[in-house]
């Protein structure tokens, strides 16, 4: 109703994805910045912020953080609805981008590639780490907490193993191969019907190929969180926090535990899939070592950081993850321009950054620093980290529990309460 908002009159109305009128214009708004973000508009350009990511040089970056977004969503199924912990989500892309090279890639005499379409090798990628997925689900499953963690965390040194026992596949250490590129195409046809990684002209405009691939792996994000949110609603979303709040009482209550998480495996895994493809595809190459510890902690801190438990905060949370090491540089990088062009903060700037040797400052900007003062990479990591530990004790909702709170103050304003 217009004047109560918060007056439901079903359950179904209760449970709408978007229950308000006004959720739904400021989500049908949001979307549509999001899709005109890449073009120079003079909406768009009004909205600093918006048409700073919208810059080529960012597009990559927002780009890279799509692709970590759908494996994100994947990783929140098992961890934030069932409750399962996972350290080895970077296996699951792995082996959905290696079915994609495989299954989509060029053959020559020491690769194989059947060199399929791509709406033939996207959906494989999720299909086959599905697979895998449950596969290693039976195992998993008899162990909880600490030890299935362990038990994951192994799956990651068994993917790199196996990408050196298989260069067929994976390509040589630390090179790797070229991955089938963004085209859509009806078969193996030469000129492929959409060519999302070449500059072109669509409709009345032209677009270059960061934009087209934006807007791809938008759409593609967009369906993705609509299918995790709506899981969360379903039947087998309450069973599965069900089972994450407390998996014996659920059982006795007749949730079948082995099937459930069963199912948590392969949809994450599907996830990690379509997600570990579509990176490896913009990358356009990288060496099996991508697939590292290192990345399996980048989606556990998304995870912590934006909210565990809810798509919006996976969403945040793959933002920051993705982005926060550029927006550390460009910081650093606008207060040595501070410090050296003077003013009337140059010398708080002078004290933190160091742009020679010996002239003091914490942070160097130097690429070849060591040591002391510290490289922007090395703040950058300690930044992070930081950043991880104040979320678990302070803010365990993370960015989203801090957007509530905002939300909820801005509603009960003047009143405290």
């Amino acid at each position: 109703m217009r004047g109560r908002p918060n007056l439901y009159t079903s359950y179904e109305s209760e449970s709408q994805l978007m229950p308000t009128l006004t959720k739904k214009v400021a989500l049908g708004l949001f979307l549509l910045v999001l899709v005109l973000m890449p073009f120079d508009l003079p909406v768009i350009d009004q909205i600093p912020f918006i048409r700073f990511l919208g810059d080529n040089v960012w597009l990559r970056l927002v780009n890279r953080t799509l692709t970590f977004a759908i494996a994100a969503l994947g990783l929140n199924i098992l961890m934030g609805l069932a409750g399962q912990i996972s350290i080895g989500h970077t296996f699951f892309g792995g082996v959905g981008a290696y079915t994609a090279v495989l299954v989509g890639g060029k053959s020559s005499a020491n690769l194989w590639g059947w060199g399929l379409p791509m709406w033939i090798w996207l959906p494989a990628a999720g299909v086959v780490a599905a697979l895998v997925g449950v596969a290693v689900a039976p195992a998993a499953v008899r162990v909880r907490g600490l030890y299935l963690g362990i038990v994951t965390l192994g799956l990651v040194f068994i993917g790199l193993h196996l990408s050196r026992v298989f260069p067929e596949i994976a390509g040589p250490g630390g090179l790797g191969r070229k991955w089938p590129r963004l085209e859509l195409r009806l078969w193996k046809e030469e000129s492929p019907l959409v060519n999302f990684s070449r500059d072109g002209h669509w409709f009345w405009f032209d677009i270059n190929k960061n934009q087209k691939t934006y807007l791809l792996l938008l759409a593609i994000v967009i369906l993705m969180a609509w299918a995790a949110a709506n899981l969360a609603r379903s039947r087998t979303g309450r069973a599965l926090q069900a089972i994450r709040d407390r998996d014996i009482a659920a059982e006795i209550m007749g949730v079948p535990e082995y099937r459930y998480k069963t199912t948590a495996f392969a949809i994450s895994s599907f996830y990690a899939g379509i997600g570990g493809a579509l990176f490896a595809s913009f990358s356009g190459q990288i060496p099996p070592e991508q697939w590292s510890l290192i990345g399996a902690v980048n989606f556990v801190a998304a995870l912590l950081i934006g909210g565990m438990g809810r798509v919006s905060g996976v969403l945040m949370g793959s933002f920051f993850v993705i982005t926060s090491h550029r927006f550390v540089e460009e910081i650093v990088d606008w207060m040595k321009h501070q410090a050296e062009e003077g003013g009337l903060f140059s010398g708080i700037f002078d004290f933190f950054i160091s742009t020679g040797q010996g002239d003091g400052g914490f942070v160097s900007v130097s690429e070849t620093a060591l040591g002391y003062p510290l490289p922007v990479s090395a703040l950058d990591d300690i930044i992070f980290g930081l950043l991880i530990i104040f979320f678990l004790l302070f803010e365990p909702l993370g960015l989203y529990g801090i957007w509530v709170k905002v939300r909820n103050y801005w509603k009960g304003w003047p009143f405290s309460y």
